[in-house]
């Protein structure tokens, strides 16, 4: 799990369970400072927009809050289940949306210090996999039975998120193991264990594309800024760079022996 400061100065990698922080514009190959306030695999992490603080969650049921200049955390949440992801609002930056094993998902008001929203899609399900759209307009999740929910946000009157349901999509036939918004907002990526990464319009929620190459789970992907290019990992120890104008593998990379 890797993520990369706004700044682009640091870098955060996480693993079972520590997370560390290394300078990017350094021969310095060692970290400069190493978290160690979870207790088993921390599942997703990323930075806030300034730079000052990181949050991450766990497979040990917490997401935590970490202040860049101090090495343990600054608060915790606590879920009854392994939690699966975690995203910050992009716009306000201060609530905090998670996903579970058990299928829940909570919305974390920073400000509050308390969970102001709970939905849960599926009883049961696990939620794998959330994304927000760079302007904070919708939310979805991805679960283990292959499907996607779709949320439309609005701004309640306590400077809070309130969830009115869009749609539901029947994303794939097995687990969807990362979902992601394109920064346009025009484009919904979903990967998953059927080894297939799928293309979604945002404008009726239609298949574009199928991308098809791994041999085995598609684990992440990301957009490059401009939309044109996605880039996949697998558990085939590739990574594909995909021209989405084409659906075709221009590039894979394929140095890893895990």
């Amino acid at each position: 799990m890797l993520q990369i400061a706004t700044d682009k100065s640091l870098i955060a990698a996480a693993g079972n369970p520590h997370i560390r922080l290394y300078e990017v514009n350094s021969n310095n190959s060692q970290p400069i400072v190493s978290y160690d306030g979870h207790t088993s695999n921390v599942t997703s992490l990323g930075f806030e927009k300034n730079g000052t603080w990181m949050y991450s969650s766990s497979e040990d049921g917490t997401v935590k809050i970490w202040d860049l200049r101090a090495p343990g955390p600054q608060r915790e949440f606590e879920h009854k289940s392994a939690v699966n992801h975690v995203v910050l609002h992009p716009i306000n930056q201060h609530e905090l949306i998670s996903g579970d094993q058990h299928g829940n998902i909570r919305v974390w008001d920073l400000t509050a210090g308390a969970c102001s929203c709970e939905l849960v899609p599926e009883v049961g399900v696990p939620v794998r996999s959330l994304t927000i759209a760079p302007d904070g307009s919708l939310v979805i999740a991805a679960n283990n039975s292959g499907t996607c929910y779709v949320w439309k946000t609005l701004q309640g009157s306590n400077m809070t998120t309130q969830f009115e349901p869009l749609h539901k999509l029947k994303a794939h036939g097995t687990y969807i193991l990362k979902c992601l918004l394109s920064p346009d907002v025009r484009q919904l990526a979903t990967t998953s264990a059927d080894k297939t990464i799928k293309l979604w319009n945002l404008d009726g929620f239609t298949l574009d594309r199928t991308l098809v190459g791994h041999q085995r789970w598609v684990w992440d992907c990301v957009f490059s800024v401009d939309a044109a290019y996605l880039v996949t990992a697998s558990s085939d120890c590739s990574a594909r760079l995909w021209d989405l104008s084409t659906g075709d593998a221009i590039r894979v990379y394929s140095g890893h022996h895990k």
